[in-house]
């Protein structure tokens, strides 16, 4: 698997969506999203970042050290096949009453049962009822011994988490070695982010190299690849064998600076660096807040024919910046005015509805920075697999316009849930806007 696969292997894992993952890191979704597609690697301190999170070597996630031994901590397949055994039993038994220190105990297992394997609300009742039809004992005996089990295995995660925790400062090392000796061609090189027109939606980069081997003659030629075109410009010879240039490019959200060495026929390449989310960071940054009532308040869902009846509720958008930091880069770019925020409801990226702004409901408590849009009573005809999206395009005021998501659901089994998966549509180009 690539570095991105894996990623993205270990975050499906811990149940994490790419936001909640970039929270974590302190990145975007967008940076997420580009690390699992493999357009472009984790910075040093994020690999460290996810092998503490993930629990594995930061050498495995980039291929240089063997997948590490699985470690896992939650029950067997027998427990788990007993387990469902007992809930879809007693699915329509009449709970009964349990001591308090056993409810505790019925609900904490409950709660540990894989989430697409506790759906059931009525699952801590009705186990509860064969607690009671069972004499209760024997039961809870064999649920302490799976408990007993459990927690030895959290106990050796814990030990495995302590020991690649010791390994992480020489495995970084090693890792920095080994990106190093990927880059062989220069003695010393470096780059500089050093303005941006975002009126004329530019930006300029300052680059330096010095080749290992000097030639009398040799020349070097400086590239900015923004994944839509790949510019050359000439560098300028200087004392000790140092070339020296700028290069200028469109601004986008990936732009690789490369130095090729030109010796007679010889052209010879070396990646000096790569800038990732430039674009994005140059855009007013705001958040979306999931809708607030209820999680896509359904009323019904009519088995059969696919009527889902969306309730009223809001939404919530906000500046995201406000109270966090920003990077050394974006305070390099700065950052346009905001001009204009729409928020729809949309299925499959087509909109089913605009959200209307409006004040804040009486009944809410807090959110005083933020502004209210309130999503109209709809019945949607939704098939299987169907996403719901809320989200919100913006526009600046250079014009420039782009999508933030909040929330997205999918139809799963003949329910709204949140998909294991998702790819970001940050471009408005790749949405259908025609009600």
């Amino acid at each position: 698997m690539t570095t991105g696969q894996k990623i993205a292997a270990r975050r499906k894992e811990l149940e994490l969506s790419q936001e909640a993952l970039g929270d974590k890191l302190g990145v975007s979704r967008q940076t997420v999203y580009k690390w699992e597609s493999d357009l472009s690697l984790p910075d040093i301190d994020k690999l460290v970042a996810l092998s503490r999170l993930f629990q594995v070597p930061v050498g495995w996630l980039l291929g240089v050290e063997e997948e590490p031994e699985p470690q896992s901590v939650d029950f067997s397949p027998e427990q788990l096949k007993l387990l469902e055994e007992i809930l879809g039993r007693y699915q329509r038994a009449e709970p009964e009453e349990l001591s308090e220190g056993q409810r505790k105990q019925v609900e904490e297992l409950v709660g540990r049962l894989p989430k697409k394997r506790r759906r059931w609300p009525w699952a801590a009742a009705g186990l509860a009822a064969l607690v009671i039809a069972m004499g209760g004992v024997t039961l809870f005996q064999r649920l302490d011994q799976m408990d007993r089990r459990y927690y030895e295995l959290a106990n050796s995660v814990g030990n495995v988490t302590s020991s690649v925790n010791r390994q992480i400062g020489s495995i970084t090392d090693r890792v920095e070695e080994v990106l190093k000796a990927q880059n062989g061609l220069a003695a010393d090189y470096g780059t500089q982010l050093r303005s941006a027109d975002l009126a004329s939606n530019t930006v300029t980069f300052s680059l330096r190299a010095v080749p290992k081997t000097y030639t009398p003659g040799m020349s070097v030629i400086f590239l900015a690849d923004n994944g839509e075109e790949t510019l050359e410009f000439t560098a300028q010879e200087g004392e000790n064998g140092t070339f020296t240039g700028e290069a200028a490019c469109t601004l986008t959200d990936v732009i690789t600076l490369s130095a090729v060495f030109v010796t007679g026929n010889t052209r010879q390449t070396q990646l000096l660096d790569q800038y990732v989310d430039l674009y994005s960071d140059s855009l007013p940054q705001i958040r979306v807040r999931p809708l607030i009532e209820t999680s896509f308040n359904v009323k019904e869902y009519a088995q059969g024919n696919g009527n889902f009846v969306i309730l009223e509720d809001y939404v919530t958008v906000s500046d995201r910046r406000s109270g966090s930091s920003v990077s050394a880069v974006w305070e390099q770019l700065g950052s346009s005015q905001l001009r204009k925020v729409e928020v729809g409801l949309f299925c499959n990226r087509k909109l089913v509805q605009w959200l209307t702004p409006c004040q804040k409901p009486l009944h809410f408590n807090g959110f005083e920075d933020e502004d209210f849009y309130r999503l109209d009573p709809v019945t949607l005809t939704l098939e299987e697999g169907d996403m719901l999206e809320v989200a919100a395009r913006s526009t600046d005021q250079y014009g420039r316009q782009w999508m933030t998501l909040g929330d997205v659901y999918q139809v799963t089994d003949g329910e709204l849930d949140s998909p294991d998966s998702y790819a970001i549509f940050s471009d408005p180009a790749d949405w259908d806007f025609t009600p």
